[in-house]
């Protein structure tokens, strides 16, 4: 068996070292070793020898394994390469255009795609390079930004969308040589590669994934090349502070940035390389051949590539996303008051508006923390299962003229010959809401959500209300008779008669409060969401001033945008009549995703034999470090040739068990809305530790075989793997490629009879 010049194989075999005495406790080593190897010394294979780096030759010990001769071929390992990638481009490529209409989740992406061509600010719960990608690709192919996106099943007609969906589907043609290199960087086995990349190419899901613009063809391509990079970075181990050592150091840190610049997702695969890169160092710490500035040398090295340039590059995406996003757009009131002031066409940009906040005033009302929304109300009532049935007030991250309110004394209505009186730090108001005339108002009733709060409601009618509309003004900081300024006085709003402070979070009201953020009345003075700005201000009778005074600088808008996708994307709940999952589904492969409906019918779901198959792979990688755990700890003898061959497989398995694992189990914490395809970064892990295990097993069980008829069984064993894998691809293709005529359940059907489980919605 061929091995690479790193030390992968040197952690499992015996090192050769220059000095006497070490060469005999080498030499007695062997001599031990082989006397344990009861296969006659005809079956030896005399002819496992490698050449390192250092002109040392290594002979393997004799193995009762059958090892192809592929994997000792460049060759075959670079025709193998070439043939998988040839497959990837044939089935990514095949009907891209197909259909022409919005699918799914393109109704997002493309609409971010149109507003980065027109500069209009947008929030997303995502970072914005995948984004970014998509909007470049559609102008390099003509698409100038104006199709709507509205909804799936919308036709593009004359619209360019091709560029972007061929982006996507190049990133999925990636990921299987990325796979397939790393495969082969960790066992030096084409075949397991081959049979690794097979599973990737053959799966319907990840195929249906990476034919659309979304933003998971990017995500996976580059999560699965940070963990190749970091692999072809260890194998530089033996040339430190070589080019090539620097080389795959430095894109393992740049695939990192773009992983996490994608999806926050990408955090797991920096935990999967920092845990590598630990791994590295601790061996490093414990080779005494090192001093102690050799290792201060390896750590910062390893700190700059995989940290420093991380973080610039990752601040460089958001530095593009905010120069390219510099108009107002819709996604103006996820945003703090500061941040506004630097959109183009937004109310708050370079405009001259009152500073000091009086009586008669109009304004808007923001929740200061980071993602506040603004102070609404609209017609609609409380039901009754809420508490009293008033109006509701609520918190609505989009401006319209439901967010504007009036500002009145307590004792008397706004009049136009009433003289200027600016409001002060103490205050006593009532706000009355200006397109229902109902004012701001709280008593002592439950709140319908926070049960520990009270209710704020509108009351009133023709802004005449009672004494629970009275709030009395408290500024943050301020000082005795100090004016409200527009944006930069933080305040709190206290009820006078109650106590309680006008409060809002990120929960979100049942259909009933549509789906809009619950407004409170707090009794914790000091909790931070009881805080508030005014932003908009409107009173002709006030001079205007200008409000670039308070624009915030690029690392508070990179603060405020990462707290407000946090916030937001756990907060995320799903849509009436959506096909929701959750993680203990994904593997067993249960439940799908309808990409297209209607006539042309896209079904995402996994090619159950290749998702069942690697399942199997899991629970046999598993039993087999168990057996070899118990065994060990029973102190049982291994033959030396099973012990390599097996040390080689767990080496490689491990790292790709640990890799799926982190990719995968972390979404059981989680609280947000989940889907079935954010399981695939995990999934392209298990079909690399399925195709390894597969090998190893075929491996095993031709081993058991007389040495004549172990090639024919093992080439056969693995010609009968990638056959039933492209077999079952050609049976469950149609799912990916569109469906029409026929149902499924409807003799004619290109999928009929292979509706296997009930809860498959093809």
């Amino acid at each position: 068996m061929m091995a690479s010049r790193n030390s992968k194989d040197s952690e499992i075999t015996e090192k050769k070292d220059d000095s006497d005495s070490d060469a005999k406790v080498e030499e007695s080593k062997k001599k031990t070793d082989d006397a344990q190897v009861e296969e006659p010394k005809k079956k030896t294979d005399d002819g496992a020898k490698e050449k390192t780096d250092q002109g040392v030759v290594r002979k393997y010990l004799p193995t009762l394994f059958y090892i192809s001769p592929l994997d000792s071929s460049h060759m075959a390992v670079v025709v193998g390469y070439l043939i998988v990638i040839f497959a990837a481009i044939g089935t990514r490529l095949y009907k891209l255009n197909e259909p022409d209409h919005v699918c799914w989740d393109e109704t997002h992406f493309g609409k971010h795609a149109s507003y980065y061509l027109n500069g209009s600010f947008f929030f997303d719960v995502h970072p914005p390079l995948g984004k970014l990608l998509i909007a470049a690709a559609g102008y390099v192919s003509g698409y100038n930004g104006t199709f709507a996106f509205d909804k799936p099943g919308d036709k593009y007609e004359d619209h360019s969308y091709y560029g972007m969906r061929l982006l996507c589907a190049i990133f999925g043609i990636l990921i299987v040589p990325i796979a397939y290199m790393t495969v082969h960087e960790l066992t030096n086995s084409c075949t397991a590669a081959v049979i690794s990349s097979s599973f990737l190419i053959c799966d319907t899901g990840l195929l249906s994934l990476t034919q659309y613009i979304l933003l998971d063809p990017p995500l996976i391509c580059f999560i699965a090349a940070s963990v190749m990079t970091a692999f072809k970075f260890m194998d530089c181990r033996d040339i430190p502070f070589s080019l090539e050592w620097w080389w795959w150091l430095f894109i393992c840190g740049c695939t990192l940035s773009f992983s996490i610049g994608v999806k926050f997702v990408g955090l797991f695969v920096i935990l999967f390389v920092g845990m590598v890169t630990i791994k590295d160092l601790w061996d490093i710490l414990g080779d005494l051949r090192n001093s102690l500035f050799d290792i201060f040398k390896h750590f910062m090295a390893r700190a700059i590539c995989l940290i420093f340039v991380p973080f610039v590059m990752y601040c460089a995406i958001f530095f593009v996303h905010f120069s390219v996003l510099y108009h107002s757009g819709n996604g103006d009131g996820f945003m703090s008051s500061g941040f506004q002031s630097t959109l183009v066409g937004n109310d708050l940009y370079e405009r001259h508006v009152p500073e000091d906040v009086a009586y008669g005033s109009i304004i808007t009302l923001k929740s200061h923390r980071p993602g506040g929304a603004l102070l609404h109300s609209h017609h609609h009532l409380y039901p009754e299962e809420a508490g009293p049935v008033q109006q509701q007030i609520t918190a609505y991250s989009h401006k319209d003229d439901n967010n504007n309110w009036l500002i009145k004394k307590p004792d008397q209505e706004v009049s136009e010959d009433d003289e200027v009186e600016i409001l002060r730090n103490g205050d006593i108001v009532r706000l009355e809401h200006v397109s229902t005339r109902r004012n701001l108002h709280s008593h002592n009733e439950k709140a319908p959500l926070t049960k520990d709060h009270l209710q704020a409601s509108g009351y009133g009618k023709d802004g005449i209300g009672d004494a629970n509309d009275f709030w009395r003004v408290e500024i943050v900081g301020g000082g005795e008779r100090d004016p409200v300024k527009t944006v930069s006085t933080i305040m709190r709003l206290r009820h006078a008669n109650v106590g309680c402070y006008l409060y809002t979070h990120s929960e979100q009201l049942p259909k009933w409060g549509w789906e809009q953020h619950e407004v409170t009345c707090c009794p914790h003075p000091y909790d931070p969401n009881t805080l508030w700005n005014v932003e908009g201000h409107v009173n002709p009778k006030l001079p205007n001033v200008s409000g670039s005074f308070y624009k915030p600088s690029f690392f508070q808008k990179l603060y405020e945008s990462h707290f407000v996708m946090t916030v937001s994307n756990s907060n995320l709940k799903p849509k009436e009549g959506e096909v929701t999952s959750r993680p203990w589904q994904w593997p067993l492969n249960t439940k799908g995703q309808v990409y297209s409906g209607g006539d042309y019918r896209v079904y995402m779901l996994g090619n159950p034999v290749v998702f069942w198959l690697t399942d199997a792979m899991i629970v046999v990688y598993l039993v087999i470090l168990l057996l070899k755990l118990l065994l060990d700890k029973r102190q049982i003898k291994w033959n030396l040739s099973v012990k390599i061959c097996l040390e080689r497989y767990l080496y490689a398995g491990t790292w790709l068990f640990l890799a799926w694992a982190l990719h995968y189990l972390p979404f059981f914490m989680m609280g947000r809305v989940l889907y079935f395809h954010h399981y695939f970064p995990a999934y392209i892990f298990q079909c690399m530790l399925a195709g390894v295990t597969v090998e190893f097993c075929i491996g095993m069980m031709t081993a058991v075989c007389s040495w004549s008829l172990q090639p024919i069984l093992y080439h056969s064993a693995v010609v009968a793997v990638l056959g039933g894998t492209v077999y079952s691809f050609i049976l469950f293709m149609p799912l990916s490629y569109g469906m029409d005529g026929p149902r499924a359940d409807e003799e004619g059907s290109s999928m009929y009879g292979l509706r296997w489980l009930s809860t498959w919605e093809f």
